[in-house]
Protein backbone atom coordinates (compact mmCIF):
# COMPACT_ATOMS: atom_id res chain seq x y z
CA UNK A 1 0.00 0.00 0.00
CA UNK A 2 0.96 3.47 -0.57
CA UNK A 3 1.88 6.15 1.92
CA UNK A 4 0.12 8.70 -0.20
CA UNK A 5 -3.87 8.54 0.10
CA UNK A 6 -6.58 10.94 -1.43
CA UNK A 7 -10.29 11.71 -1.63
CA UNK A 8 -12.08 14.70 -2.93
CA UNK A 9 -14.88 15.03 -0.24
CA UNK A 10 -16.46 18.66 -1.53
CA UNK A 11 -16.04 21.65 -3.98
CA UNK A 12 -18.01 25.21 -3.76
CA UNK A 13 -18.24 27.35 -6.50
CA UNK A 14 -16.37 30.49 -6.31
CA UNK A 15 -17.70 33.72 -7.85
CA UNK A 16 -16.35 37.03 -8.58
CA UNK A 17 -16.46 40.53 -10.43
CA UNK A 18 -12.67 40.13 -12.13
CA UNK A 19 -13.42 36.55 -13.92
CA UNK A 20 -16.68 34.67 -14.53
CA UNK A 21 -17.32 31.34 -11.26
CA UNK A 22 -15.89 28.31 -11.38
CA UNK A 23 -15.44 25.62 -9.23
CA UNK A 24 -12.66 24.96 -6.55
CA UNK A 25 -12.00 21.35 -5.57
CA UNK A 26 -11.38 20.36 -1.80
CA UNK A 27 -8.67 18.12 -2.03
CA UNK A 28 -7.56 15.96 1.37
CA UNK A 29 -3.95 14.27 1.60
CA UNK A 30 -3.39 11.73 3.63
CA UNK A 31 0.61 10.49 3.85
CA UNK A 32 2.11 8.34 6.84
CA UNK A 33 -0.80 10.22 9.37
CA UNK A 34 -0.34 13.57 8.62
CA UNK A 35 -3.50 15.21 6.68
CA UNK A 36 -3.57 18.46 5.21
CA UNK A 37 -6.04 19.91 2.35
CA UNK A 38 -5.28 21.45 -0.94
CA UNK A 39 -7.52 23.22 -3.27
CA UNK A 40 -7.59 23.28 -7.01
CA UNK A 41 -9.22 24.26 -9.92
CA UNK A 42 -10.21 21.86 -13.06
CA UNK A 43 -7.78 23.90 -15.16
CA UNK A 44 -4.84 23.35 -12.73
CA UNK A 45 -6.25 19.29 -13.07
CA UNK A 46 -5.68 19.47 -16.75
CA UNK A 47 -2.59 21.06 -16.39
CA UNK A 48 -1.32 18.61 -14.46
CA UNK A 49 -2.79 16.10 -16.70
CA UNK A 50 -0.78 17.44 -19.40
CA UNK A 51 2.72 17.36 -17.60
CA UNK A 52 2.34 13.43 -16.34
CA UNK A 53 1.50 12.34 -20.06
CA UNK A 54 5.52 13.34 -20.78
CA UNK A 55 6.91 11.00 -17.75
CA UNK A 56 4.00 8.26 -17.27
CA UNK A 57 0.52 7.23 -18.95
CA UNK A 58 -1.86 8.97 -16.23
CA UNK A 59 -5.59 7.81 -16.89
CA UNK A 60 -8.50 9.52 -18.37
CA UNK A 61 -8.97 13.13 -16.84
CA UNK A 62 -12.83 14.04 -16.86
CA UNK A 63 -14.28 16.17 -19.95
CA UNK A 64 -12.82 19.64 -19.49
CA UNK A 65 -16.53 20.95 -21.25
CA UNK A 66 -19.09 20.32 -18.88
CA UNK A 67 -22.23 22.75 -17.39
CA UNK A 68 -20.27 23.77 -14.76
CA UNK A 69 -23.61 25.22 -13.11
CA UNK A 70 -25.18 22.05 -12.98
CA UNK A 71 -24.78 19.92 -9.51
CA UNK A 72 -25.20 16.66 -10.71
CA UNK A 73 -22.31 17.69 -13.49
CA UNK A 74 -20.36 18.56 -11.08
CA UNK A 75 -20.50 15.93 -8.62
CA UNK A 76 -19.67 13.69 -11.29
CA UNK A 77 -16.52 15.69 -12.18
CA UNK A 78 -15.67 15.49 -8.47
CA UNK A 79 -15.67 11.79 -8.36
CA UNK A 80 -13.88 11.57 -11.97
CA UNK A 81 -11.09 13.90 -10.31
CA UNK A 82 -10.85 11.56 -7.17
CA UNK A 83 -10.64 8.11 -9.18
CA UNK A 84 -7.91 10.22 -11.32
CA UNK A 85 -6.11 10.85 -8.30
CA UNK A 86 -6.35 7.64 -6.78
CA UNK A 87 -5.26 5.40 -10.18
CA UNK A 88 -2.39 7.40 -10.41
CA UNK A 89 -0.73 6.41 -6.74
CA UNK A 90 -2.40 3.11 -7.05
CA UNK A 91 -0.78 2.41 -10.62
CA UNK A 92 2.53 4.04 -10.17
CA UNK A 93 4.99 2.66 -7.47
CA UNK A 94 6.99 6.06 -7.61
CA UNK A 95 4.77 8.96 -7.93
CA UNK A 96 6.32 11.70 -10.36
CA UNK A 97 7.45 14.84 -8.50
CA UNK A 98 5.14 17.17 -10.84
CA UNK A 99 2.39 14.89 -8.79
CA UNK A 100 3.86 15.19 -5.57
CA UNK A 101 3.61 19.06 -6.18
CA UNK A 102 0.81 19.15 -7.07
CA UNK A 103 -0.86 17.56 -3.74
CA UNK A 104 1.66 19.86 -1.68
CA UNK A 105 3.71 16.69 -0.40
CA UNK A 106 7.24 17.51 0.68
CA UNK A 107 9.39 14.68 -1.67
CA UNK A 108 10.14 11.40 -0.10
CA UNK A 109 12.85 8.74 -1.54
CA UNK A 110 11.69 7.66 -4.61
CA UNK A 111 13.26 4.25 -4.12
CA UNK A 112 11.23 1.03 -4.11
CA UNK A 113 11.34 -0.53 -0.69
CA UNK A 114 12.85 -3.99 -2.62
CA UNK A 115 16.05 -1.62 -3.31
CA UNK A 116 16.19 0.27 -0.49
CA UNK A 117 18.69 -2.09 1.23
CA UNK A 118 20.76 -2.77 -2.04
CA UNK A 119 19.90 -4.90 -5.04
CA UNK A 120 18.60 -8.97 -4.32
CA UNK A 121 20.05 -9.50 -7.96
CA UNK A 122 23.24 -8.89 -7.84
CA UNK A 123 25.84 -10.71 -6.62
CA UNK A 124 27.99 -8.11 -5.32
CA UNK A 125 28.91 -8.66 -1.77
CA UNK A 126 29.30 -4.37 -1.28
CA UNK A 127 25.39 -4.45 -2.36
CA UNK A 128 24.68 -7.24 0.80
CA UNK A 129 25.89 -5.00 3.20
CA UNK A 130 23.77 -3.04 4.91
CA UNK A 131 25.13 0.35 6.44
CA UNK A 132 23.94 1.54 9.46
CA UNK A 133 24.69 5.56 10.13
CA UNK A 134 23.92 7.53 13.48
CA UNK A 135 21.33 9.65 13.47
CA UNK A 136 22.02 12.15 16.45
CA UNK A 137 25.23 12.82 18.00
CA UNK A 138 25.43 14.08 21.71
CA UNK A 139 28.75 15.61 22.50
CA UNK A 140 27.69 14.84 25.99
CA UNK A 141 25.81 12.17 28.19
CA UNK A 142 22.20 13.69 28.53
CA UNK A 143 22.32 11.19 31.83
CA UNK A 144 24.71 12.38 33.60
CA UNK A 145 24.06 16.20 33.57
CA UNK A 146 22.19 17.55 36.96
CA UNK A 147 19.03 16.76 37.32
CA UNK A 148 17.95 20.58 38.46
CA UNK A 149 18.99 21.59 34.83
CA UNK A 150 16.73 21.14 32.16
CA UNK A 151 19.14 20.87 29.67
CA UNK A 152 18.20 17.53 28.07
CA UNK A 153 16.85 20.08 25.33
CA UNK A 154 19.85 22.15 24.47
CA UNK A 155 22.34 19.21 24.19
CA UNK A 156 19.46 17.51 21.54
CA UNK A 157 20.11 20.88 19.90
CA UNK A 158 23.81 21.14 20.29
CA UNK A 159 23.92 17.41 18.95
CA UNK A 160 21.63 18.75 15.65
CA UNK A 161 23.95 21.95 15.53
CA UNK A 162 27.02 19.81 15.76
CA UNK A 163 25.68 17.65 13.02
CA UNK A 164 24.99 20.49 10.62
CA UNK A 165 27.75 23.09 11.07
CA UNK A 166 30.57 20.45 11.02
CA UNK A 167 29.96 18.48 7.71
CA UNK A 168 33.18 17.07 7.87
CA UNK A 169 31.91 14.59 10.61
CA UNK A 170 28.68 13.32 8.78
CA UNK A 171 29.00 9.90 8.08
CA UNK A 172 29.57 8.96 3.95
Amino acid sequence: MHPVSVSIPSFRFENNSVEKGYTVFKIDVLMNGRQHTVEKRYSEFHALHKMLKKSIKPPEIPSKHVRNWIPKVLEQRRQGLEFYLQTIIMENEVLPKIFLDFLNIRHFPSVPKTESCGSFDTESEESSKLSHQPVLLFLRDPYLLSPAHDVFSNVVIEGVIHGVFYPDLQPR
